[in-house]
């Protein structure tokens, strides 16, 4: 590509890249904006890796960002669904207790539910959940009938469409190689050439902040990739599940635990673990990359996170590598699961933000630079959340850059 002028890039080319893209040029139709994706493709990573649900806005405390994000930002979902002809279901989904000591973890469940404006959310007994998922087992569950399923790829691919017919320009294969601050702005170099801007959006996932250290800012957290790896239920075997089934988490952690989830059209996944990548695309267990592995065990804050979760870490690696234990897990939840049920599955890789004290960031994190607005943490929910957050950063550009129609 030959240097061109624009007034905004985004990189990352993901579900909150192209949903932010695409409603920047809908306020601001004259600016000149441009997303630059690294892959040959959209939406390759963590859009196109997750379990594809769309979610209601059960797990999130009141007030917090995915709290605030995740109702509204289905609704804003299904309406643009809707309007395009794209494909989701209302399946509905248990999140499920199996002994009596989750069930006060449940309740709280229920009640901030509740507060999120979650509908038709309901707490029902063992012969309501059989009614539900016959298969299941559990002393008490919660029903959201609500809950969804959808393709997110094809979601961040209608973005892109109506993003490009509004005369954003998008860019594949492009790398962001250096940020460079220049005297009429940014200069983003690429293999293809360097291109300009006025003010920068950073939706790079994975290597969020990575590009944020490109521009001198301090974030005080680094992502660490964890990969969650799943098991693809037989043809055989997929009548044992029908919607949604999901344990009551451990509020310690910002991972919900192995469950099963429905995708269109019938396939059924099992799973997923939490196991550290040594590489942040690792989505295999042999992906390694020496560099990227380094950069984080000599991070500060993998060493306090790990203090506080070494036995949970080395648990999530056990049952990586036993099926056993992942089956006797799921079992847990669907008594009637075996090890010959389980089918080779795949793999998805979270981009975990993790502070320099160790915690592990459950919220978004949206950070504003003096050019430039960062985001550096966005987890489940983000893609159902996708225009919500959009909205959301395309105000504060307006803000921040003086978005002008």
């Amino acid at each position: 590509m030959d240097s061109k002028q624009y007034d905004l890039i985004i990189i990352g080319g993901g579900i909150i890249g192209l949903s932010t893209a695409m409603q920047l040029k809908r306020r601001a139709p004259r600016w000149r904006v441009a997303v630059v994706e690294k892959e040959a493709e959209l939406a390759r990573h963590q859009t196109g890796h997750n379990s594809g649900v769309i979610h209601s806005g059960i797990y999130y405390r009141p007030g917090s960002h995915k709290a605030n994000f995740c109702a509204g930002g289905a609704r804003l979902l299904t309406r643009f669904c809707d309007e395009n002809e794209i494909e989701y279901q209302r399946c509905g989904k248990t999140i499920v207790a199996t002994s009596q000591d989750e069930i006060p973890r449940l309740q709280t469940l229920y009640e901030r539910g509740v507060a999120n404006g979650v509908e038709g959310l309901e707490m029902i007994g063992p012969e309501r959940l059989k009614e539900v998922e016959p298969h299941a087992f559990g002393v008490q569950a919660l029903w959201s009938p609500n809950t969804g399923i959808i393709d997110y790829v094809q979601v961040a691919k209608a973005y892109a469409s109506r993003f490009e017919q509004s005369g954003g320009e998008i860019f594949t294969n492009a790398p962001v190689q250096r940020i460079a601050r220049t005297s009429a702005g940014l200069e983003v170099e690429t293999p293809g050439g360097a291109l300009q801007a006025k003010h920068l959006i950073n939706c790079a996932g994975l290597y969020a902040d990575r590009v944020a250290q490109m521009l001198g800012e301090k974030t005080d957290v680094q992502i660490i990739p964890f990969r969650g790896e799943y098991y693809t239920l037989k043809p055989e075997s997929q009548h044992l599940v029908k919607g949604l089934i999901y344990p009551v988490p451990d509020p310690r952690f910002p991972f919900l635990g192995v469950h099963f989830t429905r995708h269109l059209n019938g396939p059924v996944e099992a799973g997923p673990n939490a196991v550290m990548a040594l590489k942040r695309e690792g989505y295999r267990k042999r992906d390694v990359d020496l560099g990227e592995s380094w950069e984080t065990i000599t991070y500060s804050g993998f060493w306090r996170m790990s203090r506080k979760h070494w036995k949970t870490g080395l648990g999530e690696m056990h049952r990586s590598y036993s099926k056993g234990v992942f089956v006797h897990d799921l079992q847990k939840l669907v008594p009637e699961i075996r090890e010959k049920d389980l089918g080779t599955g795949g793999a998805g890789v979270r981009a975990q933000a993790v502070a320099r004290n160790g915690a592990l960031l459950d919220d978004f994190s949206i950070i504003e630079g003096r050019d430039a607005i960062h985001v550096l943490n966005a987890p489940s929910p983000g893609a159902t959340s996708s225009l919500a957050i959009g909205d959301h950063i395309v105000s504060l550009a307006a803000k921040n850059f003086g978005l002008s129609n």
